[in-house]
């Protein structure tokens, strides 16, 4: 129904704010005009100014013993062809002093979004993102410590790396050519540097890209149900994987790693809602993870799944 809603929306030229969780079983459409009336705040700024801050998160990760054996899951569906290559995640506990509002006013990050006091997330990714008729999508898949010898060489040469990426990129192309025509790869593996608090990563993305049929605005929310799960942190084939996701993560992602996007009356820009802390009982839980290959190291998986906790 709110994939409707937001069909009539865009068809109508009214800018609204679209949040989905991961499964796009919950999604949230509200206007800007009564966005006032909720407890939301959301930034989408491809040239935000930085703000230093030192405030670093305690975090007390699952073992690497009891990760192993999810990780040791994921390699025998590989074998049995069932996956290709799969986000695995995992939800770990973590202490601020910091309310949410706090945590997201902090936050170094292209895409912001706090919801109400249940969740916040300030992530370096992209979705997908429409203007003039364009839908683009940039797939992020590759993370090395910046602090490492030569580090841009070696992630870039890295063949694990490289098979990661170009499932992702081949996902991506074939999702997009499901809504668009003329989908290509504009750029293949561009290098971008992130702030991860204690430390700086370098992640890898590609740039793809396809054209709209005119109106597109009219469609705009079948687009985005045909789109969703976003590939890049699911995986491929995507619907078998999905039933694995949920069988081998043994918590619930709920809007971990779902999208959410700002319709401005004529175009559309969206992120994937990744590097993100969700309010507990007593604590905050970071949700993290990434990308499983038959190439993959436990190791190594579980040593990016936490370096990925951290406030921008």
């Amino acid at each position: 129904m709110n994939f409707e809603k937001v069909n009539t929306l865009a068809k109508e030229g009214i800018a609204f704010l679209f949040i989905s969780d991961f499964k796009a079983e919950h999604i949230e459409v509200i206007p800007l005009d009564v966005l006032h009336e909720h407890d939301i705040e959301y930034c989408i700024s491809q040239e935000y100014i930085y703000k230093e801050h030192k405030h670093v998160l305690k975090k007390s990760p699952l073992d690497f013993f009891t990760y192993k054996k999810k990780f040791d899951v994921v390699i025998e569906k590989i074998k049995a062809g069932e996956t290709y290559i799969l986000n695995l995640t995992q939800a770990t506990p973590i202490k601020s002093a910091l309310s949410l509002g706090e945590i997201y006013n902090l936050a170094n990050a292209h895409y912001k979004l706090r919801y109400k006091d249940e969740f916040v997330c300030f992530s370096p990714e992209k979705f997908v993102q429409i203007k003039d008729n364009m839908i683009h999508t940039f797939p992020m898949k590759g993370t090395i410590d910046a602090s490492i010898k030569n580090a841009k060489e070696k992630i870039l040469a890295n063949e694990k790396e490289m098979a990661e990426h170009v499932m992702i990129v081949d996902l991506l192309r074939n999702d997009l050519s499901i809504v668009a025509k003329d989908v290509k790869v504009e750029k293949f593996r561009y290098v971008q540097k992130i702030n991860a608090g204690e430390k700086e990563l370098l992640q890898v993305s590609s740039h793809i890209s396809g054209v709209l049929q005119e109106a597109w605005q009219e469609n705009l929310g079948d687009i985005l149900k045909a789109l969703l799960p976003a590939g890049s942190i699911s995986g491929a084939p995507k619907r078998s994987t999905l039933g694995i996701i949920e069988n081998v993560e043994s918590y619930e992602r709920k809007f971990f790693s779902g999208v959410f996007g700002l319709f401005d009356g004529k175009n559309f820009d969206s992120g994937v809602m990744i590097r993100f802390i969700e309010k507990a009982k007593d604590t905050y839980i970071y949700k993290s993870g990434g990308g499983i290959t038959l190439d993959s190291d436990a190791s190594l998986e579980y040593q990016e799944l936490l370096d990925k906790i951290y406030l921008p």
